[in-house]
């Protein structure tokens, strides 16, 4: 059965219950199921495990994926972020996180900063070598309370110049 963009159960017989696993076939070689499903309304997202199934295929890129699991769920591509994947031994098959934001803003307020650049939201600071290496030692100067203090100007006047 070749099944594209639908929720699909991997049994007939199974339930539509928790428990349950979402399964899509991207083509003949790729297989994408997702379990581990949690719903986080503090943060405003979806999170699970993705399993990527494809013998004979290199990892698959995570842009093709945004789709198939953003599509999967009903969601944004954009609001959709995967990471962590390690591909089996002997390949195969490759297991990552995801999670799916219900907006952008929720996404830019919580998302880590190295993960919006690698998405393309947020620009990458530039900082120089040496300017983080003076801030580094000029923390590294001050003892006591008046440490974290001293870090944390030190990193201004690095991110300054």
């Amino acid at each position: 059965q070749k099944i594209t963009g639908q929720r699909w159960n991997s049994g007939s017989t199974q339930k539509q219950s928790k428990g349950t696993q979402r399964l899509i076939k991207m083509s003949d070689a790729v297989t994408v199921k997702t379990r581990k499903f949690k719903r986080n309304p503090l943060l405003a997202r979806r999170q699970m495990i993705v399993d990527i199934i494809h013998p004979g295929r290199a990892t698959v890129p995570k842009s093709e994926l945004q789709e198939v699991v953003g599509n999967m769920h009903k969601a944004d591509k954009d609001l959709t972020i995967l990471f962590g994947f390690r591909t089996k031994f002997g390949g195969g098959k490759s297991t990552g996180f995801c999670l799916i934001y219900d907006n952008e803003e929720a996404m830019m307020k919580f998302e880590p900063k190295h993960r919006l650049v690698r998405l393309g939201k947020v620009d990458p600071v530039e900082r120089s070598r040496k300017a983080m290496k003076e801030a580094k030692n000029k923390g590294l100067k001050i003892r006591g309370t008046g440490a974290s203090v001293a870090k944390h100007k030190a990193k201004r006047a690095a991110a300054a110049e």
